[in-house]
């Protein structure tokens, strides 16, 4: 294949190749290295012109293979370059040859002859959809290495040119595998938006195969880190439980202990509503929740209708859950979420006097939740907002009520309903009254 066009092998040239090989090989040894990539390079010309495949692809393999066997690196880079670009080269020659050239990495004597090597190779298979692999592995390759070197930046930036996504030739693991190095190295350079984007690359159906389940908790480790940086607590519980539900760490006792301990913390930190409050009624449900008996009690506490005073919380809950790196307190995210969780804490202290009171003073809902009258109205303000509950504030009268005053249009259906209800009550009455009548008539007349 040439140019994209299929051609017919006119002429086979396996016996001239075998032939011409073991004869370069002694001219190497003898160091005539040039005349022997001469009489390979007339060859490969005549090969190539009768579209014979398997011959010129055992020359350009031959030719590179001599000049590593030579430690003639310059050369080995000039004739990968030379020979990619001979008119109508076909492409699985050039396919075999860049492999071969990328199994010579490993053995260049120094950094600065593998990089000359991958930055040939890079050139080579630039824009060639028949080599996208290839390029993919040398670009990751170029990648570790600006890494190692301390570049996160420049390392992201060489990786991320690849859009591997479109790579047909790819396998989905290998493929996947790329997409995950990508978000990893964007997180190290601390582009969130960027990550995000990429994460939407894999599609997590993916990771239900078995095989495929290194992959998905590297996958959920990587958007756990993004989704604390962004704050999205919920998102974080659902991370954790998408690895709490992995066969290998259900396996393992430390590991699914460490993951449903964050299901539960992260569940509690994330903003209250009805999809928050339905996934921590679930996970309570969890019959193993029960070997963690500190999670199971602090997990009851937010799902009773009861008042939590934020003191017992600390004394209860506090040693424990600040050795853990979500509430350490030498960070200022540890700080930042402990915080956090006092605030659901009152707000859910909040929701529970709503349930109990239709009106209440200011001054007891104060005592109530351990706050200043100025605290109290702003936590009380937000969950209005939200709509969370309902409230209105007397401040003159330091009243607080919570009953939902219905609106005009409200009422009057409610009295229409109840008045179609009475009417037909009525008729069916009428109706067995003049059944009864009509049978204790007839009864009569018998």
């Amino acid at each position: 294949m040439s140019d994209g066009k299929l051609e017919k092998m006119e002429k086979d040239f396996t016996p001239q190749v075998d032939a011409l090989l073991p004869e370069t090989e002694a001219l190497t040894k003898a160091g005539k290295l040039t005349e022997a990539i001469e009489k390979l390079t007339t060859l490969e010309k005549q090969a190539r012109n009768a579209a014979d495949p398997n011959s010129t692809s055992r020359i350009l393999v031959h030719i590179i293979k001599l000049c590593h066997d030579s430690n003639d690196w310059k050369l080995l880079n000039e004739q990968i370059v030379l020979l990619s670009k001979k008119h109508g080269q076909l492409k699985v020659a050039t396919t075999k040859m860049v492999q071969e050239a990328m199994e010579y990495l490993d053995s260049t004597p120094d950094m600065d002859t593998k990089l000359e090597l991958i930055d040939t190779l890079r050139t080579v298979t630039d824009g060639k959809i028949y080599v996208e692999v290839e390029r993919a592995r040398i670009t990751r390759m170029l990648s570790k290495i600006r890494e190692d070197e301390g570049k996160t930046t420049e390392a992201a930036d060489i990786l991320q040119e690849l859009q591997v996504e479109t790579f047909g030739s790819m396998e989905k693991r290998e493929k996947t595998d790329f997409i995950l190095e990508q978000m990893r190295l964007c997180l190290a350079k601390h582009d969130y938006i960027r990550t995000q984007i990429i994460s939407k690359k894999i599609n997590t159906k993916f990771f239900q195969e078995k095989e495929n389940e290194d992959l998905k908790l590297r996958f959920y480790d990587l958007m756990i880190q993004h989704a604390l940086h962004e704050d999205q607590y919920l998102n974080v519980h659902k991370y954790y439980k998408q690895i709490y539900d992995s066969e290998s760490i259900q396996q393992d006792d430390a590991k699914w202990k460490h993951a449903l301990e964050r299901i539960i913390l992260f569940a509690v930190l994330s903003p209250y509503d009805n999809e928050q409050s339905d996934l921590l009624h679930r996970i309570y449900q969890d019959q193993k929740l029960a070997d963690i008996p500190l999670y199971h009690a602090f997990a009851k506490c937010f799902i009773s209708i009861e008042l939590m005073r934020w003191t017992q919380i600390e004394q209860t809950y506090g040693e424990a859950l600040q050795q853990i790196e979500t509430f350490n307190q030498a960070t200022d995210e540890g700080q930042k979420r402990w915080k956090e969780l006092h605030n659901r804490v009152i707000e859910h202290n909040i929701r529970v006097i709503a349930k109990y009171y239709t009106r209440i003073t200011t001054k007891r809902l104060t005592q109530l939740l351990d706050l200043s009258e100025k605290d109290t109205e702003n936590f009380l303000s937000k969950l209005v907002v939200s709509k969370t509950i309902h409230a209105r504030i007397d401040r003159t009268a330091g009243v607080i009520s919570f009953q939902v005053k219905k609106d005009a249009n409200h009422v009057l259906n409610e009295w229409s309903s109840d008045i179609n209800s009475l009417l037909n009550l009525v008729e069916k009455t009428c109706h067995l009254i003049s059944k009864e009548e009509m049978v204790h008539s007839i009864a009569k007349v018998k």
